[in-house]
């Protein structure tokens, strides 16, 4: 895969900026930020001018307004279009594949004249649709603003580019193939780097200032005179990084800053920094200077873990801050971040905890693995597979659905006849032998059926699949968390009860129970104290016990109930008085850090405070030390909302110091803690980040990817972006192997994120084998191979759906039961569709024989017996079938069943020439349908209103045949069935074009039926009726008709060209010249016969 130089993150999506959408647009307003002294402002000299008008660098939502622009009349000079250039490969090797290609080719030139489906998937990602040129393979994109191009480089860099245009270009049956490893194929989008490169510089051009990394290390902000100079700003590219990797290294054979000269220093050309580091540095307001001192080298900092050596003396300031002398060895708590100035750590001599100075400590344990530095406990690793899970509930519902297991407890209609409506099936015709032999397969059959009859007495207990019990969106530890309460009830003025709650709030170190006391996410102060009618009376009881604590001595009783005071009063905005609180709260901690979880809170509270109150002096005492406790403290607890803006500030001191490991460590507990808060448009930007991190500098064997995939995969399905979706759950699938719950999980994003079509998406295919390939037995591998078998069944791959369906059978013979039947008669039902009825009776008799099927199961077993009967044309059994059938739907009572039966039996009167009984048996049917709510109903009822329609129109009852044609269009409307509407429309169209001729129907229904086959992707069916309904305007006779008809014929001759049918090709240049004459436009006539003879010369060379 390729992918640029930058990955940039989606701009306008972060907390600071309103979240926008999937599309081209870049609606976001500019806002305007504070920079930080630590940033320094530089204005281009006159020699710069030029060159930083085209800045290759990214402008934040925080940008202001364009302070420095290319003159309109130089605009034109830098491309804002890309072109996209499609290649297919074998994925394995990446050497070309040509009969891809040439699939790939042929489905661009369709898309060339009806591109709507293609600028869909490219506004998707961010881009605007120029043109399609099928025959260079090639898509040419442009861009309107930097936020659209910022998200496309994203979107690209993650790998969704190639599989946006890989669902658009291949068709169903590509999914489902299953080639080997070595003959696997793909779809890649290669980009030009350097156009990207000019495409950003020029929409940069009109953005204003940039940040930039100088050759001394030091991040500037550089800003370019208004209208001067056009020419872009050469880049200076990192050397030995990987592409994809550029924009996380800075330039390493750049030298010291002892080593430059002036003259080369300032003839040097600055870095401009990537597009999420543009955007992330943009803070509303930086009150501390910058964190990273000493000189500034060109090695990237890495994140420690374990002892350290002190290198100094050092006198703490307060209780909080350790005292240590030089040689002293301290263990580091969780880790030190670099960038920033503390860390926690414990004495090893004394035992004391406190912030250490890490300017004053050598770690002895720097940590290379990224992966070992995002997440710093296993609590922390499994965040991702915790939430957003997909239980075990939800796989067996998934499943349920897709295995097509109802054909064991739904009567099956016969469709046989449908060949004579809508002429778009062939009647049965067997197929060549499938493998196994079926002498094999019904010994197979019989030998499962032994083992379901040996087992018959036992009771059947559900088995786990090994699956999540419950979905969750949060970790199964806080859901079993007890919580802490107050009830307002309790005699608060009563020493004893006072006592024993100070005695609890006392407790040294953590409990289970104190979480609600800080944890934002959990329902809150309200749920906690119940029973108070307001928050006033709250705090006023509060303080009661607060003076009580103080009094008595207690001082984590004193810390917690103080902390809670706070709190209250931040919810009420009174930010002096919480202030009070959190700094009282800090005081009676007195540098315990029995319980790290309040001493996290307290400072990031306490910080919080003063950053909304903008004191620079207590921001730069507080706020490092808030900071140290955040990124280096192991599953701490979010406790304020306003987290974010600490975390941005970290993140902004890991960008600064060049550390990537502090960089997605931040970008990890930002992305957690908005979708903790349920925010996931906020957390879209950090995650993304924190893949493209992975995907450069992490271990390809790491799990947790997968994982982050499905989830911002959840993400774009909630912001309706379908494609984005599909790319992202293949992607997943593709960079890291997931387990089968991730598998089943990327099932169901594609069915809920895939066209309604008439099938099922195969796309599907692709998750459940890669399931089953990680389930090698146990109770899910049957209904994982039942759902691949009607996949295929439903593509119309009914060999490979009996392949599968076998292995379910066998797979499901240990379990023993019903399912294992309902496999095998599931097995009959694809022999009956493949046009073996003769194997299909075996297996039926089989069943029967070793009496191992329930009353429902004897039921579905007769009437699927009946209709591979009455396909042999034994049609005095099949009658008796469907009469023991019957009975057993009438005894149970189950209404559909009947009939379905019933509608059975008439079409079996009907081939047996008894139209009257056809037609009374299928009226019954409709009765005991109509009874039924809609979505019960199925397809089955449209399917039996269209016969009963042809059986009225044979009869020359045509009203009542038209009746009952509306009436199964209707049906299917309401079911939402796209075929049923297409062959009820068809219906309609044959008889008001050949039973009663009505030619204004007749054109609105054809109309109705071209939108039906656009809607299903059907080109073939879109040509001929596109020249049928040219055909019906020509009819009419109008000049107003002969110019519709000559629309309609163009777009046939489009199509024609595009399918490269050449006898319609010609056809359709003949009409056109035949309508351009009647419109007496003489000039075009010629063309068009001269175009006609052009196409019959090709063919006839081709057959010589």
């Amino acid at each position: 895969m390729e992918g640029p130089a930058e990955e940039p993150a989606p701009k306008g999506r972060g907390p600071a900026a309103a979240p926008s959408g999937g599309g081209g647009g870049g609606g976001h307003k500019a806002q305007r930020v504070a920079m930080s002294p630590s940033v320094v402002w530089e204005r281009a000299g006159p020699e710069e001018a030029e060159a930083l008008v085209g800045g290759d660098a990214s402008l934040p939502p925080g940008g202001s307004g364009p302070a420095a622009g290319t003159p309109p009349g130089q605009m034109g000079t830098y491309p804002t279009d890309l072109t996209l250039q499609l290649l297919a490969v074998r994925r394995k090797t990446g050497l070309p594949d040509p009969s891809l290609q040439q699939t790939v080719r042929s489905r661009l030139r369709l898309l060339e004249n009806d591109s709507q489906e293609v600028a869909r998937a490219l506004g998707e990602l961010s881009a605007r649709l120029l043109s399609i040129h099928s025959d260079q393979d090639r898509i040419v994109v442009t861009f309107k603003t930097f936020e659209e191009i910022w998200k496309f480089s994203t979107y690209h860099a993650l790998g969704f580019t190639h599989h946006c245009l890989e669902n658009l270009l291949v068709d169903q049956a590509f999914w489902l193939l299953s080639p080997n490893e070595d003959e696997e194929t793909a779809v890649q989008v290669h980009v030009d780097q350097e156009a990207l490169r000019l495409t950003h510089e020029s929409l940069l051009a009109q953005e204003g200032p940039v940040f930039v990394l100088c050759p001394d290390h030091q991040v500037r902000v550089k800003t370019s005179p208004r209208g001067a100079g056009s020419g872009p700003w050469a880049r200076r590219r990192a050397s030995g990084v990987p592409q994809g990797e550029a924009a996380l290294a800075v330039d390493s054979s750049a030298p010291s800053p002892g080593t430059f000269s002036e003259e080369v220093a300032a003839a040097a050309t600055p870095e401009t920094l990537i597009p999420f580091h543009q955007w992330a540095l943009r803070v509303p307001w930086d009150p501390i200077d910058d964190s990273v001192n000493g000189p500034v080298t060109s090695d990237i900092p890495l994140m420690a873990t374990g002892l350290a050596t002190a290198v100094a003396d050092y006198q703490g300031s307060g209780p909080e801050e350790m005292t240590f002398r030089g040689g002293d060895i301290i263990e580091v708590l969780g880790a030190q971040v670099p960038g920033l100035p503390w860390c926690l750590g414990r004495h090893t001599a004394s035992g004391q905890v406190g912030f250490v100075r890490t300017s004053l400590v050598s770690v002895q344990g720097q940590v290379s693995d990224l992966e070992n530095v995002i997440f710093l406990n296993e609590e922390e690793r499994s965040f991702f597979s915790n939430e957003g899970r997909f239980s075990e509930e939800d796989a067996r519902q998934l499943l349920g659905r897709a295995s097509g297991t109802d054909v064991c407890t739904v009567y099956s209609l016969d469709r046989l006849e449908e060949a004579e409506f809508g002429q778009l099936e062939e009647q049965e015709v067997p197929q060549p032998c499938l493998h196994p032999e079926p002498r094999e397969t019904l010994q197979k059959v019989k030998n499962v059926l032994e083992q379901c009859k040996s087992s018959q007495g036992c009771p059947e207990e559900p088995v786990s699949w090994g699956l999540c019990t419950a979905s969750s969106g949060a970790s199964s530890r806080e859901s079993e968390e007890p919580s802490f309460g107050l009830d307002a009830g309790a005699d608060w003025a009563h020493p004893e009860a006072l006592g024993s709650l100070l005695l609890f709030l006392d407790a040294p170190g953590y409990k289970a129970c104190f979480r609600g006391l800080y944890d934002l996410s959990l329902p809150g102060l309200s749920t906690l104290f119940c029973g108070f009618s307001n928050e006033k009376e709250l705090a006023g009881h509060l303080a009661q016990a607060r003076g009580a604590a103080k009094k008595a001595g207690f001082p984590m009783a004193l810390a917690r109930l103080c902390f809670l005071l706070g709190r209250l009063c931040v919810r009420r905005l009174k930010l002096s008085q919480a202030r009070v609180y959190f700094e009282e709260a800090l005081g009676a901690l007195g540098g315990l850090f029995g319980d790290l979880f309040l001493v996290v809170a307290v400072y990031a509270n306490l910080a919080t405070v003063h950053l909304k109150q903008k004191n620079r002096d207590k921001c730069a005492q507080v706020v490092p030390k808030a900071l140290a406790l955040l990124l280096g403290t192991p599953s701490h607890i979010c406790s304020t909302e306003a987290e974010s803006e600490l975390l941005r500030h970290a993140l902004r001191r890991a960008i600064l110091c060049r550390s990537p490991q502090a960089e997605a460590r931040a970008c990890f507990l930002l992305a957690k803690h908005h979708a903790r808060l349920k925010q996931p448009e906020e957390a879209l930007p950090f995650l993304e980040r924190m893949l493209l991190l992975h995907g450069a500098l992490g271990s390809p064997e790491a799990s947790w990817p997968a994982d982050g995939y499905l989830l911002l995969a959840d993400i774009y399905s909630r912001q309706c972006l379908p494609h984005l979706v599909l790319s992202c759950v293949r992607v997943a699938s593709l960079r890291a192997r997931g387990s089968p719950g991730s598998s089943l999980r990327s099932a169901d994003l594609v069915l809920r994120n895939s066209p309604r079509l008439h099938r099922p998406p195969s796309q599907t295919a692709h998750y459940l084998r890669q399931a089953l390939a990680s389930v090698a037995s146990g109770p899910l591998r049957g209904p994982l191979c039942a759902s691949l078998a009607q996949l295929h069944s439903r593509h119309g791959q009914q060999a490979r759906a009996i392949s599968f369906m076998m292995q379910a059978m066998e797979a499901a013979a240990g379990t023993g039961g019903r399912l294992a039947v309902d496999y095998v008669v599931a097995l009959a039902w694809l022999y009956v569709l493949c046009g073996q009825s003769a194997v299909a009776l075996d297996i039926l008799e089989s069943v029967l024989d070793m009496a191992v099927a329930s009353v429902d199961q004897e039921g579905v077993i007769a009437n699927m017996a009946a209709v591979a009967l009455r396909r042999t044309g034994r049609t005095r059994q099949a009658a008796e079938g469907y009469y023991r059938a019957l009975r057993v739907a009438r005894t149970r009572g189950q209404l559909r069943n009947q009939a379905v039966v019933l509608a059975n039996f008439g079409a079996l009167c009907l081939q047996a020439g008894a139209g009257g009984l056809a037609q009374h048996y299928h009226l019954e049917a409709v009765k005991l349908f109509s009874r039924l709510p809609g979505r019960e109903c199925g397809q089955d009822f449209t399917w039996v209103l269209l016969r009963l329609g042809r059986l009225y129109t044979r009869r020359a009852l045509a009203r009542q045949g038209k009746c009952y044609y509306e009436w199964a269009f209707l049906v299917a409307v309401e079911t939402d069935h796209l075929e049923g509407q297409l062959r009820a429309v068809q219906r309609l169209c044959h008889f008001y074009s050949r039973v009663m001729p009505s030619e204004a129907q007749c054109v609105v229904y054809h109309e109705f039926q071209l939108s039906l086959a656009r809607r299903v992707a059907d080109k073939v069916l879109e040509g001929q009726l596109l020249e049928t309904i040219s055909q019906l305007y020509l009819s009419l006779g109008t000049e107003r008709a002969y110019k519709s008809a000559l629309d309609y014929t163009k777009r046939s001759l489009g199509i024609f060209i595009d399918l490269q049918k050449k006898e319609k090709e010609a056809h359709a240049w003949l009409q056109a010249g035949k309508i351009y004459y009647i419109l007496q436009q003489n000039e075009l006539v010629d063309l068009y016969i001269q175009s006609k003879c052009s196409i019959n010369m090709q063919m006839m060379c081709s057959l010589n």
